[in-house]
Parts: structure tokens; sequence; C-alpha cells
């Protein structure tokens, strides 16, 4: 595949932490997968002074939860339509199943509705305002639209929380190693792409029976699923903290002062799990740490108010 070629000076502009907000922007995610996904979806769409959430695409995953990743992507729709109507707000024309399936090679896209939301979305938009896409599960419907349409990369920015911490021994990560072959077309395309690791970044961004009880239990309707969500997650609550670390894309759109990066040649993801680095590659702009403390109270500020928030909304 022959990709476009981005200046250095546009590849630097896309990179660019956001300016001006709202910004618009797209969610391409597992919900059904775990919990963390449903708080990831219930933040963006609380965020209107922060993003135009235009946008769910419903991913594949296959795990215990699954039976295929066709079943994982259907559990996914159903699970994000669920939860939208839990916070009062409508599913038509926003959502879309994505992937029934993962890329058989580097040049074969998957065809779905997300994908071809995501081409005509972004192949609409004007070329100084990219859309930008935050992806918190395997990236089949982005690497998809990619083959699809190659001039997707002058249109879009891609926030993708996957793999570890470049140090980290090796690159096994669900989002990641799910599609290999997708993982691998984001990668080496060139499309503007900020990296959120797993392991040694979003690791801590971890939450409890407890603290949510205490932050948002009660509050509303919404608020109450995700608390029930939660707690159906594990059966033993003493001493237990889940990752909620699905939240952090999403954040560094939101708030990138609470994300602080760093530009860095594009790793290649070899099929032995493992990251290769050569410096003539294009840069990608990757997450160093995050301010765990500013982002839950944001979230959980924005969830507590889920009512009035989604009525100005209307």
């Amino acid at each position: 595949m022959k990709w476009p070629f981005l200046s250095m000076a546009r590849r630097l502009e896309r990179l660019a932490p956001p300016a001006r907000f709202p910004v618009d922007m797209v969610l391409d995610t597992d919900t059904y997968n775990e919990v963390d996904d449903q708080f990831a979806l219930c933040y963006s769409l609380l965020s209107p002074d922060r993003v135009n959430l235009r946008a769910v695409y419903a991913a594949p995953y296959l795990n215990n939860r699954s039976v295929s990743p066709e079943d994982g992507m259907l559990k996914s729709y159903d699970e994000i339509v669920r939860l939208l109507g839990k916070a009062g707000a409508k599913a038509d024309g926003l959502v879309f199943r994505g992937s029934r399936n993962y890329l058989r090679d580097e040049n074969t896209p998957v065809e779905s509705e997300a994908a071809r939301d995501l081409i005509a979305r972004a192949m609409a938009r004007p070329d100084d305002k990219p859309l930008y896409v935050a992806a918190i599960a395997c990236i089949t419907d982005v690497a998809s639209a990619l083959l699809m349409e190659p001039e997707l990369v002058n249109k879009i920015v891609v926030v993708w929380l996957a793999g570890h911490e470049f140090s980290w021994p090796d690159t096994r990560e669900f989002n990641m190693m799910q599609d290999n072959a997708a993982s691998r077309v984001v990668l080496d395309s060139g499309v503007p792409l900020v990296l959120v690791p797993c392991m040694g970044v979003a690791s801590h961004m971890l939450s409890t029976v407890y603290e949510l009880d205490a932050c948002i239990g009660g509050k509303n309707a919404l608020c109450d699923a995700l608390c029930e969500l939660f707690k159906a997650y594990s059966g033993d609550h003493y001493g237990w903290a889940k990752e909620i670390w699905d939240i952090s894309a999403v954040a560094w759109v939101m708030h990138p002062e609470w994300a602080p990066t760093e530009l860095v040649p594009a790793p290649w993801l070899s099929t032995a799990d493992r990251y290769s680095f050569d410096n003539s590659r294009h840069l990608i702009r990757v997450v160093r740490r995050l301010d765990r403390t500013r982002i839950f109270r944001d979230m959980f500020t924005r969830l507590s108010d889920a009512e009035n928030i989604i009525k100005t909304m209307r």
C-alpha cells in the first residue's frame, strides 16, 4: 500500500494537542468486553463543552465474554444502545456496527457500517479540521477505513489506547494483539497517531467499588448502572481495584494538559509481539503520564450531573 505523504509541518500540526474546544470526535469501542469502555463512552457523551461526539462504533473482540469477533461486536453495539438509553440519549444515527472479523492481511479491509461512516464523515471535513478518532479497542474498524480510503491519513487524528510503554518486554496487550495486521496498518500508514500505552502509563487508572459508591452511587440511573456493572465484574471486592484505563484516550482529547506526551518515531510491530525502533520513521505522539486525580474528578463530576447535561444537549 502506498500511503499519502504528510509533510513534517502538517504532521506536527496534526499531532499538536487540541487548542480549541469542542472538537469533533468519534469513539471506536468494544463496549461489552469489560467495564472501562462504558465509562469512556459516558465520559465522552457528557463532555459537550470539550467534544462533539459525532458517532460511536462497535468494535469486534474475542474472549470469554464472546464466542466470535462478530458476537463481541454485536454485544458491544447492544451495550452502547443500552447505556445511551440509561443516559436519556438517542442512539439513532449515532451508533454503528463495526467489523464482523479481523483483517486477514495488511491489504484487505473488512467491510462495515463503522468503516464506511468514518470515511464519509472524515472526507467531508475541511482540510484544516481533522476528525479525532478515539479508539479503545482493537483497531480493525480504523485500519479497514484507511485501507478503503487512504486519503483518511490527511483527514483524521487517531488516539489509540493500545500496547505497553516502550520499555515493556512485549506488546501483548488485548487491543493491539487481537488484530496484529490492523495494528501494523495503523502504525505504518503514517496517519497522525497519539498512542496511549497501557502497562506503564494507563495502568494506574484504577478505581474501586468503594470509590464509585462514594463518588457517583445513587446520583442518577446512569451512575447506578455503571456501579452495578463494576460490582458485577468481580465477586470479591475486598482490596480489589479495576483498571478504567479506556478513559485515558478520551481524556487526552478533552484535556491534553492532563496527559503529557512526547513526539517519537513510530515503532515497528513485529509478528513476535515486540516493538522494533527506527529513527527514520514518521513521528507519532506518545502519552508518558496521566493525571489520574484530575481525570477521575472530572469524569465523576460529569456523571453525577448527567441528567442536567443531557437536557442541555436536546
